[in-house]
């Protein structure tokens, strides 16, 4: 596989952008064709939601592993330089390359369901949940806090312990599919919070996009809110991959 700096960070960027992709539509297909609207079909609940980032992010994983390693996520890849001896060199770059994409996918999803944008009625839809994540608590940023630390330190000892040769690791090609689920579990177990972020990128790139795309009635999109799904992951990058060292 090609290893350049270059193509690991076009990695990160397409790797990140087909989760996202994936999980933003499946969160369009619940929130804009599941409003109510008499005699119109509802598309699942908050099951198909977290399903759909799971689905999609074994897919990116997939698709990034053999040039990047597939991070897609900065507490992972901090965590990689701490704890595993990624080059810190490396860290903004991957980083700002996951960001881009997550907001390319925003992009990506409002594009192709416009339509259905402009038919929402703001008065009974949040439109900006689609793209990027909300408090159900508002104004308790530590209760968000602590929730975002919380599941990215258990995000990570999952990666950690699934990817650790030294580990009883699963073979190479099934490494994927034990993170997409573990993406799913983290959704049921942790989702009603803050809607479990746990990833800086996944959170701002499409808060970024939901701020400057042309979006009816879309609301503000809660920049007094922004820092927690950033700040809270990049703590709990170090917690939970000190605790895997702490048992191996």
């Amino acid at each position: 596989m090609k290893s350049s700096l270059t193509h690991e960070l076009l990695a990160e960027f397409f790797g990140t952008m087909l989760f996202m992709t994936f999980g933003c539509g499946s969160v369009a297909m619940v929130k804009l064709f599941g409003t109510g609207v008499p005699g119109e079909v509802v598309n699942g609940g908050f099951t198909n939601i977290v399903l759909g980032w799971g689905l999609g992010v074994m897919l990116g994983v997939y698709l990034a592993a053999g040039t990047s390693g597939a991070h897609l996520n900065p507490a992972i890849t901090m965590t990689f330089a701490i704890f595993r001896g990624f080059p810190w060199r490396k860290v903004i770059p991957y980083s700002l390359a996951q960001t881009a994409g997550a907001f390319t996918a925003a992009a990506v999803v409002f594009w192709d369901y416009l339509p259905a944008f402009h038919r929402a009625d703001p008065g009974l839809l949040r439109t900006g949940g689609v793209f990027t994540t909300f408090p159900a608590f508002p104004g308790q940023p530590m209760v968000g806090l602590l929730d975002q630390v919380i599941g990215t330190a258990l995000l990570l000892i999952a990666v950690l312990a699934v990817t650790d040769d030294r580990n009883i690791a699963p073979p190479p090609n099934l490494q994927p599919v034990l993170i997409g689920l573990v993406v799913v579990l983290m959704g049921i177990s942790f989702g009603g919070l803050q809607g479990y972020a746990i990833n800086p990128a996944r959170d701002f790139g499409p808060r970024v996009a939901h701020a400057i795309l042309p979006i009816s009635d879309k609301g503000n999109s809660d920049w007094g809110y922004a820092l927690v799904p950033i700040v809270g992951p990049l703590i709990a990058g170090g917690i939970g991959a000190a605790v895997i060292r702490l048992i191996q």
